[in-house]
């Protein structure tokens, strides 16, 4: 059975007794200061929470969340995210996570009108154009998701190198590195697609911008 949101709010008060159980300081520490030094770039599906999979406590991990964990560069919201993470916070690592059997990645993959979120999906697509034949020769519907989810995160990867938020910062001297993760549903672990980027020498020159 489902619990209603007056559940919820019990369920609010459980936890938060439990937590100053442990610590009668817990939430004064944390109402003091926010001092995260990672970003997390996640999908918004309900399964992959940020901060339970990395076991960090509230106030270490700056998340942002959209479907299928995409970083376009005419998304505000994300932009002003990235910026406010870099630039006052002054997290050092942007984590890119996607997750195997993504529905966004998925609903990308095939031909049928979903509505407004096909717009969305469009940035997905792109990458589905780009690598269209490797994809489409994996055997199975299944592999075919779970490569592009781990592509999709590649590609968000350099988007984020792209923007003029990571260059800057790296003019500055600012350590900052870009991190492509995907998390498998399946047995709750982490796999590093090793593809970091953590200065502007590794972006394609078209895409560089110099100081004035």
């Amino acid at each position: 059975m489902k619990p209603s949101p007056e559940e919820l709010f019990k369920r609010n008060i459980e936890w938060a007794s439990s937590k100053l159980a442990t610590d009668d300081k817990f939430f004064s520490k944390l109402n003091d200061i926010q001092t995260p030094n990672y970003l997390w770039i996640g999908c918004s599906d309900s399964r992959v929470p940020a901060n339970e999979i990395v076991g960090m406590d509230p106030g270490e991990l700056f998340v942002h969340r959209n479907v299928a964990n995409i970083v376009p560069h005419s998304d505000a919201n994300c932009l002003a995210v990235i910026q406010y993470a870099v630039e006052v916070l002054e997290v050092e690592h942007i984590i890119i996570t996607g997750h195997y059997n993504c529905g966004g990645i998925r609903a990308a993959l095939d031909d049928k009108d979903h509505g407004q979120i096909d717009n969305w999906l469009a940035n997905i697509k792109d990458v589905l154009k780009e690598n269209y034949k490797e994809i489409m020769d994996l055997k199975t519907e299944q592999l075919q998701v779970d490569r592009l989810c781990e592509l999709n995160v590649v590609e968000q990867v350099r988007n984020v190198a792209r923007t003029t938020i990571a260059q800057r910062a790296w003019r500055n001297g600012k350590e900052l590195t870009v991190h492509g993760w995907v998390y498998d549903l399946k047995d709750g672990l982490l796999r590093d697609l090793k593809v970091d980027i953590n200065n502007a020498q590794q972006i394609h020159e078209a895409y560089r911008i110099n100081s004035k």
